[in-house]
């Protein structure tokens, strides 16, 4: 491992915070230090265990340093690259060749940069002229995003900068764990109360963001659409809403608060199991402030409803007059590093950069002018993430996957492995030898964070730029030349640049003009500027402005000769709809797919713990994250132990109608006694998702790994 001889200022690769760092060479070239980067504004140093420990990672240890490829006796050897790329090239032509070219599947990930996102969207449409593209972001924010795009017109995870989350007066939490999840934002919370403000926090187990809450209400898993539609009712009928912002700045309320208000506070109660006094007490709180915001995480939005639930809580913001004012409105708390630009820029099966939508004539004209092909070339949508592995050895036969770990973080994980076992060819592009990777025909050792340059999008929609501080291993290369070298073998000559740069002036050119418009963004620009928001049109108030975007705050400064300053608050003047008006959509409350019944009486929900990282590919080779998150759990109410025979420790079987998974009990208070809870980081017999519900929300296509129903009991 070769490192420059001066630290380099750089982000974490972990999740959608991106916090930055520092890397400085360790003596006599053993590696990299992580150190604090206080000036960065994100996480002003602050730093989480993982985002310390990840040089880790970059060890010949613990990641892959060669190409490998399967033998005709079944086993993965060493290989050279020009042999790999040979494998993989041809198993790809092969099945399009004899299926056609929607029998080739891509599956892409979150933890790329914009423009691997890009290259790989650009590679499936051109090089193997395949509809079957999709994204583990799909399982991260799809729900919100949609909602997003339903009510304001469209969709970036915060439409204002972290820094105004404590200068508001009241910020509502929905099934977020902030403290575990991203801890650096954790702050943003704790100054919030030390400004006067207050913090409710919706979870059905008391984490350790809800301690921190003035008011947690922990409603029955699947609930949350009851939640807000209860709230929202008892807003209206306090004569709490704010006619004059309704009046001006929206359209639809009158049939959504015809729709609230059949969800009267004892109705909700028996629903969610929220008494009505707490629900007039949120109300109270959320109402008093001149401010006040809504903020939701994968709680509400990992639910066949999702997409429902978050805009009933969007609906909360706009009766009130919280959207598109200062220090108010409604926001996603991303998940992935790059799940905000992952989706961006044509990784999603419906999308072409610039967030441009692939049914659109004028998006296709605009990419395809930029790409260099004939717009009628470039197939239409395809399959969702879950649908396109579902289809895996039935209608799609060969897969090149990039990033992602499928087999542990999957709903219905034991039958999306038997899916992928069934393709007739798997190529798969990591660092690590992930249990996805472990099944594959061709495994390709890619770059990672420190060892790249590249942009990613964090949660605010701040472009950040990653800087390579390191050499990678011999015998390891970046996505781009994985791509670049396919291509070529696929008989696309031109168009696969290698260097992160070049792909960024195309991504540039590609997103001009699109909602979601990087034309005026410059590796110079993001560097100097400590990142860039978009939309950033090129040329002050060139394409893209005001008219395009809702007429947002600019940035201060100039922006310099590239582009405009950015946008770092959107709607402050109007949304980004045709009339400049946001859209009330009615919805009304359903029941999870699953409900519990004398076969599975409780409900699962799953979430994450402080020491991994989503399917933990990259944590569980970290020995000091082992040893704080060893393995998988179940938590349980005392009640529910006693009842069942747990004991702390013993192991547990879990069983849904998917599968059964077994790991060892926690008993805790801080859990409804109707309701367990799983971390779904590891693979194996205590894997979480063997459990979880595939069922789809309608519009987002977003499973529903957040609920469904199982029976517990001593292994």
């Amino acid at each position: 491992m070769r490192t420059s001889d001066s630290a380099i200022d750089t982000h974490c690769p972990y999740c959608a915070l991106q916090c930055g760092m520092r890397l400085r060479p360790e003596p006599g070239g053993a590696g990299v230090a992580v150190e604090e980067r206080a000036d960065f504004p994100v996480n002003r140093g602050a730093l989480c265990g993982k985002g310390r420990t990840a040089p880790a990672v970059l060890s010949s240890r613990v990641r892959l340093t060669q190409p490998l490829v399967r033998t005709h006796a079944g086993q993965l050897e060493p290989a050279t690259w020009e042999e790999a790329l040979d494998a993989v090239a041809e198993g790809l032509a092969r099945t399009g060749r004899t299926h056609g070219p929607d029998a080739v599947g891509v599956f892409g990930g979150g933890g790329l940069t914009n423009e691997k996102a890009y290259a790989l969207g650009k590679f499936a449409r051109v090089a193997l002229r395949t509809s079957q593209i999709d994204y583990n972001g799909r399982f991260c924010m799809s729900s919100a995003a949609a909602a997003h795009q339903r009510a304001f017109g469209l969709d970036r995870g915060l439409p204002f900068p972290l820094a105004d989350i404590p200068r508001t007066g009241c910020v509502i939490l929905v099934g977020s764990n902030l403290a575990e999840t991203m801890p650096p934002a954790l702050r943003y919370l704790t100054e919030l109360k030390a400004n006067g403000g207050t913090l409710i926090v919706i979870d059905p187990r008391r984490t350790r963001t809800a301690e921190q809450a003035d008011l947690h209400l922990a409603p029955r898993p699947g609930t949350d659409l009851a939640l807000a539609l209860g709230l929202l009712h008892l807003i209206v009928a306090e004569g709490r809403t704010d006619e004059e912002f309704i009046a001006a700045r929206t359209t639809g309320w009158e049939e959504t608060r015809a729709a609230a208000m059949a969800h009267w506070p004892e109705l909700v109660e028996r629903i969610t199991g929220i008494p009505v006094p707490r629900l007039r007490e949120a109300v109270a709180l959320f109402c008093a402030p001149e401010s006040a915001m809504v903020l939701t995480a994968r709680g509400p939005e990992q639910q066949s409803k999702g997409t429902d639930t978050v805009g009933a809580w969007i609906n909360l913001c706009l009766a009130t007059g919280r959207a598109g004012r200062p220090l108010s409105g409604y926001g996603c708390l991303t998940g992935q590093g790059n799940g905000q630009g992952g989706r961006e820029h044509g990784q999603k099966a419906d999308q072409l950069p610039g967030y441009r939508k692939l049914t659109d004539p004028a998006a296709r004209a605009h990419v395809a002018e930029v790409w260099g092909v004939d717009p009628d070339s470039l197939p239409g949508p395809g399959r969702s993430a879950y649908e396109l592995l579902d289809a895996l050895g039935t209608d799609v036969k060969a897969l090149l996957l990039m990033g992602s770990n499928p087999v542990v973080s999957a709903p219905r994980a034991a039958h999306i492995e038997d899916r992928i076992r069934s393709l007739d060819f798997l190529a798969v592009a990591d660092v690590v030898l992930s249990e996805t990777a472990a099944l594959a025909d061709v495994v390709l050792p890619v770059t990672q964070w420190a060892e790249e340059t590249g942009t990613t999008t964090n949660l605010e929609g701040r472009v950040l730029l990653r800087r390579r501080a390191i050499t990678p291993p011999p015998g390891v290369r970046s996505d781009l030349d994985v791509l670049h070298g396919l291509a070529a073998r696929l008989g696309v000559e031109k168009g696969f640049p290698t260097e992160p740069e070049e792909v960024f002036e195309e991504l540039r050119r590609a997103s001009a003009g699109g909602p979601a418009d990087y034309s005026g963004i410059t590796y110079a620009r993001i560097e100097a500027e400590q990142g860039v928001f978009w939309p950033c049109p090129e040329g002050p108030g060139g394409s893209g402005g005001p008219e395009r975007t809702g007429g947002p705050e600019r940035t201060e400064g100039s922006g310099g000769p590239e582009g405009s300053p950015g946008t770092e608050r959107l709607f402050l003047d109007r949304f980004a709809t045709d009339d400049g008006r946001a859209r009330f959509v009615p919805v009304v409350h359903r029941d999870a797919a699953e409900v519990p019944d004398a076969d599975y009486p409780l409900l699962l929900t799953t979430g994450r713990v402080v020491a991994q990282y989503q399917s933990g590919a990259q944590t569980r080779r970290v020995d000091e994250l082992n040893a704080a998150a060893p393995g998988p759990f179940v938590e349980l109410h005392p009640r529910l132990a006693a009842r069942i025979g747990a004991v702390e420790g013993s192991p547990l079987a879990v069983t849904s109608r998917r599968g059964r998974a077994v790991a060892p009990a926690r008993i805790t208070d801080t859990i409804r006694a109707d309701t367990v809870f799983m971390p779904f980081h590891w693979p194996g017999e205590g894997r979480a998702n063997t459990l979880t519900n595939p069922a789809l929300d309608p519009t987002s296509r977003m499973p529903e790994f957040k609920v469904c129903a199982v029976r517990v009991e001593p292994a």
